[in-house]
């Protein structure tokens, strides 16, 4: 099903009993935080809090996507494999040979056709708009953590477009309030909305970007005297907060090249995303969000922005990143401000990468068709662990397999990678780890390499760049240059097993 908004969705938790109501006075400044992270810490609900302390008339959303159930529930289906089985539908797609076989797709590719965003003309996110006097510090945006750098707006989606191919692009960067209508915009140097700046950087400055840009650190900094002059120009920005759930969580998506996020929204609500112009910006919001945010990044601009209690379970590092100037508000009458916190799992956010890596497995699956399943553990915080079940067919396979992911989007910043066959439940660690440290050799099974590493990876040597690890913990062959005997894993014989299962509920053991 497809929720039209954040609201319906809202009623959908408290039918299923998912959600707590919170009329308690409750602090946005560390207060909510602490109340949200105990709750996630026991996979509890998702709270409303309906009386923030100073905020009254503006309630607050948290922990929306904070369990399996409730991921499964905001995408509408029973389990997000089903949204998996969809894409493999439309993968396994082939050109019709006969006029019978050509009708018989055509279902699909209207389906597929039903997924494209819409343009309308209004939108319940732009019953109020403010061009002049108005803040964001309006809304109860938190401080997560008594060490960040202050309050931080962190669901946000976050639209630019790509100035030489005209694309649109939703992503989701942390937002740091500096006052009323200037933010710290955490572009990291791998992101699409990085890369748009690079464009907009090439476009108007031309060759002397190239020296800008091979001078920067990351994103470019304020240029140095001895450096190219800083460009001038803009890039612009809009902010949607408060989305229905399936568009937010298509902003955290790693959408295949070319794949527009609001397409992708509506493949999986299965329901086009009705989008709607912006009031001083060349861009479309979602109509149906709770607050947008209007403005612009100045392409010569920095400041200091961090640090920030992050996924990872420790601060990143305050850094020089873009500002965003807003040029408009608009919101609901009556609007509900969707936040999360992060910081080390259980927490909401490892429920949302969990659910990206069960609805892409099919996608890895066509690059690769011997992978048979794949986990992301909540403690390997998203980029610090890949457990990958394959089926083996000839030396080496695993580190083929180990190779390909680091050559794949987004996953290249996977820091290490745990191979085994396809017996072993890759969902299940303990499993994984039983076989791993009884499989492993780790002078000949554990191999190194250098490239692109997550921004937050305070370990690595340098920023954005360090080391990875590969474990092969297959079963080892002679072609392997193993020569011993392979132990066979103990298991119960299967008649033994049934004998038992029937005479089970008479041990009393349950």
């Amino acid at each position: 099903m497809a929720y039209s908004d954040l609201r319906e969705f809202i009623a959908a938790l408290e039918a299923a009993g998912e959600l707590r109501r919170i009329t308690a006075a409750v602090d946005p400044v560390l207060e909510i935080a602490e109340v949200a992270d105990r709750v996630s810490k026991r996979v509890g609900p998702a709270l409303l809090f309906e009386n923030p302390t100073g905020y009254s008339r503006r309630p607050l959303l948290i922990n929306q996507f904070g369990s399996p159930r409730r991921m499964a529930l905001a995408l509408g289906v029973d389990s997000v494999d089903d949204i998996a089985a969809r894409i493999r539908k439309f993968l396994d797609l082939k050109p019709a040979p006969g006029l019978l076989d050509k009708l018989k797709m055509l279902p699909l590719l209207a389906e597929a056709g039903a997924f494209f965003p819409r343009t309308v003309r209004t939108g319940a996110c732009q019953e109020v708009v403010k061009r002049d006097n108005f803040s964001v510090l309006d809304f109860p945006i938190l401080q997560c953590w008594p060490e960040d750098g202050g309050r931080y707006i962190t669901l946000p989606c976050v639209f630019t477009r790509d100035p030489r191919t005209g694309r649109r692009n939703a992503g989701m960067y942390r937002l740091q309030v500096f006052d009323g209508q200037t933010l710290g915009m955490h572009w990291q140097i791998h992101k699409h909305g990085a890369e748009h700046m690079r464009e907009h950087i090439r476009a108007a400055s031309g060759a002397e970007a190239e020296d800008f840009l091979g001078r920067a650190h990351a994103l470019p900094t304020v240029a140095r005297p001895d450096a190219a002059a800083p460009p001038r120009g803009r890039i612009e920005v809009a902010v949607a907060i408060g989305a229905d759930p399936a568009t937010t969580f298509s902003a955290i998506c790693p959408a295949p090249p070319g794949v527009d996020e609001m397409m992708l929204a509506g493949f999986l609500r299965q329901k086009a995303v009705d989008m709607v112009r912006c009031q001083t910006v060349d861009l479309e919001v979602p109509a149906s969000a709770e607050i947008v945010l209007e403005g612009y990044v100045d392409l010569a601009e920095r400041r200091r922005e961090g640090p920030f209690g992050d996924h990872t379970g420790f601060y990143s590092l305050a850094d020089d990143y873009p500002v965003l100037h807003l040029t408009c508000l608009t919101h609901r009458r009556d609007p509900i401000y969707a936040t999360t916190i992060v910081g080390a799992p259980p927490m909401e956010d490892g429920y949302m990468g969990q659910a990206v890596g069960r609805i892409f497995l099919p996608l890895m699956q066509m690059q690769f068709p011997e992978i048979v399943d794949v986990h992301w553990p909540l403690e390997g915080v998203f980029h610090n662990l890949l457990l990958v079940s394959i089926r083996k067919s000839y030396p080496g396979h695993a580190r083929k397999i180990m190779n390909g992911i680091w050559g794949l989007g987004q996953a290249m910043f996977t820091k290490c990678i745990v191979v085994v066959d396809e017996t072993v439940d890759v969902r299940d660690p303990a499993h994984v780890a039983l076989h791993a440290f009884n499989n492993v050799d780790p002078e000949r099974d554990i191999q190194f390499t250098l490239g692109p590493v997550d921004a937050l990876d305070h370990a690595s040597r340098l920023p954005n760049f360090g080391s990875k690890m590969g474990v092969d913990a297959t079963r080892k062959w002679p072609s392997e240059g193993f020569q011993r005997p392979w132990p066979k894993f103990i298991r119960m014989d299967a008649q033994t097993r049934r004998r038992v299962d029937a005479l089970w509920s008479s041990l009393g053991l349950d």
